[in-house]
C-alpha cells in the first residue's frame, strides 16, 4: 500500500518474497521470540498506537480544572459526542460502566486503522531488490487490525465484557426471558395460542444463542475484512504504472476513501457492542 519514495532498505535477507502490487501478507511475521511467546509486527503496531493515545491524552487534559484549557476542552468535546451516542443504546444505567470500553474500542480501532496509512508502515524491514523496486517482505511495522489475530482479540474481548455486563445490570433470569420468555400479552391472548406462542419463541431463542455465539466470528471478519481489504488495494495500486508519480496518482482516492472507511468500521464495531449490551440492558428505558 505504499510507495517506493518511503520504502526503506535494511536488513535485506529474506525467506517469503512477494512483488509490488500482490498486496500485504495474510500472516504478521515475528520478530522476536522469549521462550514460547513471539512477538510480531502487528503486537509492535498495537503497542505503539496504545502508547500514542496514553502520551496524546496527557499532553491535551494535562492537570484536569474546572476551567478546561484548549486540550481539555477537546478531549471533553470526544467524550460528549460518543456519551450522545451511546447512552440511548445502553441505557442510562449501564452507560458509565460500559463507557470505558466502547470508547476505547472506538478510538484504539480509529487510531489502529488510520496508523496503517502512515509511511512506514509496512515499508520498513527485510525484503530485496526487484528491478528499480524494494519489495519488503517481513516489514517491522505492520497495519495492525490486517492482522486476523488483533481483531479476534478485540471481539473476545467486547464479548466477554459484553457477558459481564448484562449478568451484573439485567440478571440471569433476565437473560432468559429475553431469549426464550414469551412476548406476548397473556391476559389478551388465548391460552392455546399463548401456549403455541410459547413454544415458537423457546425455538426462537435456541436461534439467538446461536447468534450469540457467532457474534465474536462476525466481529472479527468484518473488522479484518475491511482493513486488510483496503490495505491490498492501496499495495495493489501502489503497484501499477513505472514512475512514483504513476503510482501515487493511481492510489490517492482509494487513501481518502481509506481514511473514512477507517472512521466508519471503528464506528460501526462500537455501535455493534453497543447494542448487544442495549438489547438485554436497556428494557427499563423502553418501558417508560
Amino acid at each position: 500500500m505504499k510507495t517506493p519514495l518511503i520504502v526503506f532498505p535494511f536488513l535485506v535477507s529474506s525467506s517469503s518474497v512477494f512483488a509490488a502490487g500482490d498486496g500485504v501478507s495474510l500472516v504478521s511475521d515475528e520478530l522476536i521470540k522469549f521462550g514460547i511467546f513471539p512477538i510480531t509486527n502487528s503486537m509492535v503496531t498495537s503497542w505503539i498506537v496504545s502508547l500514542f493515545i496514553i502520551i496524546l491524552v496527557k499532553i491535551l487534559v494535562g492537570k484536569t480544572s474546572l476551567i478546561p484549557s484548549r486540550g481539555q476542552l477537546i478531549v471533553e468535546s470526544i467524550i460528549q459526542n460518543i456519551r450522545s451516542i451511546l447512552e440511548p443504546i445502553v441505557g442510562r444505567r449501564v452507560f458509565f460502566p460500559s463507557f470505558w470500553l466502547l470508547s476505547g474500542l472506538f478510538i484504539f480501532i480509529l487510531v489502529q486503522n488510520w496508523s496503517g496509512l502512515l509511511p512506514g508502515v509496512g515499508t520498513i524491514g527485510d525484503g530485496h531488490w526487484v528491478g528499480n523496486h524494494f519489495v519488503v517482505s517481513k516489514p517491522l511495522i505492520r497495519p495492525g487490525n490486517a492482522d486476523l489475530n488483533m481483531t479476534l482479540a478485540l471481539a473476545l474481548v467486547a464479548n466477554i465484557c459484553w457477558i459481564y455486563f448484562i449478568v451484573k445490570y439485567a440478571g440471569i433470569k433476565a437473560i432468559i426471558k429475553d431469549w426464550f420468555g414469551n412476548k406476548a400479552d397473556k391476559t389478551q391472548t388465548h391460552f392455546l395460542v399463548f401456549g403455541l406462542l410459547s413454544v415458537l419463541f423457546i425455538a426462537v431463542g435456541f436461534i439467538e444463542v446461536l447468534s450469540v455465539l457467532f457474534r465474536p466470528v462476525s466481529l472479527t471478519f468484518r473488522l479484518f475484512g475491511n482493513v486488510y481489504g483496503g490495505e491490498s488495494l492501496l499495495h495493489s495500486m501502489f503497484g501499477l504504472g513505472n514512475s512514483t508519480f504513476t503510482m501515487a496518482a493511481a492510489s490517492i482516492p482509494f487513501y481518502f476513501m481509506e481514511v473514512l472507511i477507517g472512521l466508519v468500521q471503528a464506528l460501526v464495531f462500537m455501535l455493534l457492542v453497543s447494542v448487544y449490551i442495549g438489547l438485554i440492558c436497556n428494557h427499563e428505558e423502553e418501558q417508560h
